[in-house]
């Protein structure tokens, strides 16, 4: 994904409350409202027991500045990283441990054609309408016909009646077959899902599950809206203060391993590379605050001899400076001040660009220097072969192997969501999706207002881009270890193996986190899991 590029916005939409029937929320059709509009008066602790749709929460604000390692799934027009959820069509035929915690298994195989899903989609609908398969009327006056993925297709449906079911509905379930008829371009009954049975069973302040189905469901919205690139370009949703989306980000930080498993691991391999190096250059392509290279700064500073030389240059886009409040002269100053405390020799040269737009000139290479280049979660923003003739994403690496680094650090999420199609690749961000709102869900309390405030600003954006756009609109492209290597090994690089000291270094941060993240070494790589589903994959190559 071009990182620099507009695209359409998704999670930065406002919220405003609705009447209540029941004990359901209607979702409404508006997907924006102004900051300014008074429907927001209303306080969370008014309404906390009533379900909401991503639409119809109150928005929480005013949160206090930090500095948060980084603006990555925040900024408005980029949709960066947001780490992820169960057991996924297209997951690791490996799983990452044996199910020991039963996180939730959905979704097809990576050897399975799509018939398991389809018969499970098929069944769901048979207990609805009855038990025929063919093609009657029930009771209900519900026709069945067959439709263009092997899925049963609704024609006319008895919504009402429908909604009298959903306390015994899987929400999950529901989400696929409103997936699949978004996917056979069955409309009304893509429509009758979700005004009268998705909206009255999602809710942003609800269970894990509820709240993910929130957000899928807004980019299914999304998604009908147009067509093709133009998806969700009509929209003008107000975005966060520079202030929020680092508090935002501060929070999901805190609370998740993913940005500090990418941070740690990196660290561990750079200083191990470089421990007899007296001069150093390290390449961030997602520089963001500069937070990582604290750490490794501090451990430079401690090594035996007096510490080396360390020059960073920082590529980020444009989005940076909203996020930041700032551009990229703020990071440098204060890396180069934290530098100077510590007593380490310390330069910084800003690449004020996207990844996708650095060439050869825009880095300098000095005689004498070992040379590392990071990628932290932000390869699958560069379009490839798939979107952009130019194949920025192939062709960046290229770039990097010229440069002859020492090392080469990627973090990526462990998902495959690039050249997926559609309804595919719906099944692969719900299951993801749903083991990260899980890992999110055990950290904080279910009407923690911060919370909520962070997922719908750093990780639905993410998910509404996934589902509701195509072609270089949608630039949230995630692959799997096994593609990054290719790719790798296609641009001339070697997989560097991890030693023991970077797995233990990374092994230590887990202890501040749920018992149910594991850690794995498999194929060269770390693996950072949430109970059996890989969620990220750290590898080191030269």
């Amino acid at each position: 994904m071009q990182t620099s590029q507009k695209h359409p916005n998704s999670a930065g939409v406002h919220f405003y409350h609705q009447p209540v029937q029941g004990m359901y929320q209607i979702l409404q059709s508006n997907l924006c409202r102004d900051s300014s509009s008074q429907d927001t008066s209303l306080s969370f602790e008014t309404c906390k027991e009533q379900y909401y749709t991503l639409e119809s929460c109150p928005a929480s604000t005013g949160f206090m500045d930090c500095d948060s390692p980084s603006y990555a799934s925040v900024s408005s027009n980029r949709t960066p990283v947001s780490p992820q959820g169960s057991q996924s069509c297209y997951s690791d035929p490996h799983p990452l441990s044996d199910n020991t915690y039963g996180s939730p298994i959905s979704g097809l195989s990576s050897v399975d054609d799509g018939n398991e899903l389809k018969h499970k989609l098929k069944e769901l609908e048979i207990s609805l309408l009855g038990p025929d398969e063919s093609d009657i009327v029930d009771s209900c006056g519900c026709c069945i016909n067959s439709g263009l993925h092997g899925a049963p297709k609704l024609a006319e449906y008895n919504w009402d009646q429908m909604a009298e079911k959903i306390p015994q509905l899987d929400l999950k379930e529901v989400l696929k077959l409103c997936a699949q008829a978004v996917s056979d371009d069955d409309i009304p009954t893509a429509r009758g899902w979700m005004d009268n049975v998705l909206g009255k069973m999602v809710s942003v302040g609800g269970d894990p599950i509820q709240r993910l189905g929130a957000y899928l469901l807004e980019g299914l919205r999304a998604r009908l809206e147009s067509s093709g690139n133009m998806i969700y370009k009509s929209l003008k949703c107000e975005q966060p203060t520079s202030n929020e989306l680092m508090s935002y980000m501060s929070i999901l930080y805190q609370i998740c391993p993913y940005w500090k498993f990418a941070y740690r691991s990196a660290n561990a391999v750079i200083e191990e590379a470089m421990a007899s190096e007296t001069r150093i250059h390290i390449i961030d392509f997602q520089i963001a605050q500069g937070s990582q290279w604290h750490l490794l700064i501090q451990d430079l500073a401690n090594r035996p001899g007096g510490p080396p030389s360390l020059r960073v240059t920082g590529v980020d886009d444009a989005q940076s400076f909203h996020a930041r409040g700032g551009g990229l002269e703020i990071v440098g100053e204060r890396l180069s001040n934290f530098a100077k405390s510590c007593g380490v020799p310390f330069e910084f040269h800003s690449a004020a660009m996207s990844g996708c737009e650095v060439v050869r000139g825009n880095v300098e290479i000095r005689r004498g220097e070992a040379l590392a280049v990071n990628f932290p979660y932000v390869l699958h923003h560069m379009p490839d072969e798939s979107v952009s003739t130019e194949n920025h994403r192939d062709r960046l690496l290229r770039l990097v192997k010229s440069l002859s680094p020492r090392v080469v650090t990627i973090v990526e999420q462990e998902s495959n969501t690039n050249t997926s199609p559609f309804f595919h690749r719906f099944v692969e961000t719900l299951d993801y999706y749903a083991a990260m709102f899980e890992s999110i869900d055990v950290a904080s309390s279910r009407d923690d207002k911060k919370r909520i405030s962070a997922e719908q600003h750093c990780v639905a954006r993410d998910i509404v881009n996934m589902i509701a756009c195509e072609g270089v609109e949608r630039v949230e492209r995630h692959e799997l270890f096994g593609k990054w290597r290719s790719r790798l090994s296609m641009a001339g690089f070697k997989q560097s193996p991890l030693s023991s000291s970077v797995m233990g270094a990374t092994q230590n941060l887990l202890k501040d986190f749920n018992q149910n993240y594991r850690l794995k070494h498999r194929d060269g790589a770390l693996y950072l899991g949430w109970m059996n589903r890989p969620m990220a994959t750290s590898s080191a190559w030269r």
